[in-house]
C-alpha cells in the first residue's frame, strides 16, 4: 500500500539547522530535496536567521529556518527524508546533544498529531524553549495552536523572543 492510500495530505513544519562549512549551502540542499520530492507539495520558507548555538564550547553560529509544506508522507517517512538529507549534507551523529552539525532537520508540527515514539516526539520537545525555532515558525503560521499547550505560535513566539541571539539575514534561497 503507498502512503497516498494511507494518508491524507497533511501540513507539516520542519526545522532546518547548520553551523558547519557552507552553512546556507545545506539549507539550500534541504530545500531543493524537499521540494522536488513527489510527495510533497506547497513549500514555503521562513526567513533566514543567524543564531547563536547552544551548550557548552565553541562552534559557529547557526543558520536557521522553518519550511512549511504538505505531504502526504507518514511521520516516519518524513523523519527517514530528514536522516537521509543530514547523512547526504555530511552530518555526523554523536553523543553530545548540542554538538555542531552541517545540517540539522527537525520534524516540529505533523498536523495537530500529537506522537511519542523513541526516536520520535511531534510536536518536538524542546522547540517550546526555543526562540530561534519559533520566531520562524510565527513568520508561517503565526496564529496555529501548539497541539499540547493550545497557544498560538506567535504568542510562543513572542515569550521567548530574543533579538541578541536570533536575528534574520537577509539570505533568501529564491
Amino acid at each position: 500500500m503507498s502512503s497516498r492510500e494511507r494518508h491524507a495530505r497533511v501540513q507539516v513544519f520542519v526545522a532546518m539547522g547548520s553551523n558547519l562549512g557552507d552553512r546556507r549551502g545545506h539549507l539550500k540542499s534541504a530545500v531543493s530535496r524537499f521540494f522536488q520530492h513527489s510527495m510533497i507539495w506547497n513549500l514555503a520558507l521562513s526567513s533566514v536567521y543567524e543564531t547563536e548555538p547552544l551548550g557548552e564550547g565553541s562552534q559557529g553560529l547557526y543558520f536557521n529556518a522553518v519550511m512549511r509544506l504538505d505531504t502526504v508522507l507518514s511521520p516516519r517517512e518524513l523523519l527517514e527524508l530528514c536522516l537521509d538529507e543530514e547523512k547526504q549534507r555530511g552530518r555526523q551523529r554523536s553523543e553530545e546533544h548540542y554538538a555542531a552539525r552541517s545540517l540539522d532537520l527537525d520534524l516540529l508540527l505533523y498536523g495537530s498529531e500529537i506522537i511519542a515514539e523513541e526516536d520520535l516526539i511531534v510536536p518536538h520537545p524542546r522547540m517550546l524553549e526555543r526562540a530561534f525555532v519559533l520566531e520562524p515558525l510565527a513568520e508561517l503560521a503565526p496564529q496555529l495552536l501548539h497541539p499540547l499547550t493550545g497557544t498560538s505560535i506567535g504568542e510562543l513566539a513572542a515569550a521567548v523572543h530574543d533579538s541578541a541571539r536570533v536575528r534574520r539575514t537577509p539570505i533568501r534561497f529564491h
